[in-house]
């Protein structure tokens, strides 16, 4: 739908879980993912699952890797690993323990690579360890306000009798910080993969190693993957639409929406234009595209989305266009150039 590539940015406190929930990323069948990370030798992702050379990378067995000495280096990673001939899906870079979320949202923000845009900050917690590692309980932690999911880990080693006084306690840390911030509960990195990002097949690819599928035969058998699941509304029209309606619902989502994607035909005075558009935890990204759609689509995709409640949204979005809305076109045009100038 795009050619930009979602670039996700995955930090945590050592030992909060984000090389497992990595790992549950790689195991959705057909997802090619492209992993930046900068120590190789410190994390423990399965080698079935992202094969490749570290100089020149190769779409096979579900993603590629690079490993960088140091973030100098995270813009030619990102150049390579988004060129158009290994058709990758997403890029997740994988932070070391000690990296600042912020940091890393503001290089990936500004990276001068081609073909990427920002695909949002996954923070992830220890839900035990929470308040001796990351949150001394003096001023909420800051790594939270560049946040767009949260992801509260290891809920199932809370003593029951305190867990939810605890969660809510956790949870309301993050909101002081970043009120707008999607909070997930889940054990064992269990987080649905269609939260973060799409994937172009529902299954594995020609090339994709006979390993890969062995271990996630093997993990199936083993382990229960299930978690929260993202729930999703799409609505389509075959006719041009009001950009200022686009705009609207691109800047202040459906209630529950972590993510929004789609294309859109807007009419103008000098003829028909195309639009990508996608939302990631309030980021809002604004293409170009040509030739110009003959209809329209949004689809918006949440943990606790209220389908019924967003499909009703996107249809008011995706009225059809009765009469010219220039002021609407300026915005959803400077959204465009906003977002371009990043990406």
């Amino acid at each position: 739908m795009s050619p930009h590539v979602p670039v996700t940015a995955l930090t945590g406190h050592l030992g909060a879980g984000k090389t497992t929930l990595l790992n549950r990323l790689l195991r959705q069948p057909g997802a090619r993912i492209g992993v930046i990370v900068n120590d190789f030798g410190a994390i423990n992702v399965d080698v079935g699952l992202v094969t490749g050379q570290v100089d020149e990378p190769v779409s096979i067995a579900g993603g590629c890797l690079c490993c960088l000495e140091d973030v100098s280096g995270l813009d030619a990673a990102l150049e390579k690993l988004a060129n158009p001939r290994l058709a990758l899906d997403a890029i997740v870079v994988e932070a070391s323990g000690l990296a600042e979320p912020g940091a890393l949202a503001q290089m990936i923000q500004g990276s001068a690579a081609p073909r990427v845009r920002p695909g949002g900050v996954v923070d992830v917690i220890d839900a035990v360890e929470y308040f001796t590692t990351v949150d001394d309980g003096g001023m909420p932690p800051a790594r939270f306000s560049v946040a767009t999911l949260v992801v509260v880990n290891k809920v199932d080693l809370l003593p029951a009798a305190t867990r939810e006084d605890t969660l809510t306690a956790i949870e309301g840390r993050v909101r002081e910080v970043n009120p707008a911030a999607h909070v997930v509960r889940t054990s064992r990195g269990r987080v649905d993969p269609a939260l973060i990002h799409d994937v172009a097949l529902t299954e594995d690819p020609p090339d994709q190693l006979p390993l890969a599928a062995l271990l996630r035969a093997e993990r199936a058998a083993t382990d229960d993957e299930h978690g929260p699941h993202a729930a999703s509304a799409s609505v389509r029209t075959d006719d041009a639409v009001s950009p200022g309606r686009v705009a609207d619902v691109l800047l202040a989502p459906p209630t529950g929406a972590y993510r929004m994607k789609g294309t859109v035909a807007v009419d103008t005075a000098r003829g028909r234009r195309g639009y990508v558009v996608n939302v990631v935890g309030g980021q809002v990204h604004v293409a170009g595209l040509r030739p110009a759609p003959a209809g329209s689509e949004l689809v918006a995709i949440g943990i606790g989305l209220d389908a019924a409640s967003a499909a009703r949204r996107l249809r008011a979005a995706l009225a059809p266009a009765t009469e010219p809305d220039p002021d609407g076109l300026r915005i959803l045009e400077r959204l465009r150039r906003l977002t371009s100038s990043t990406s």
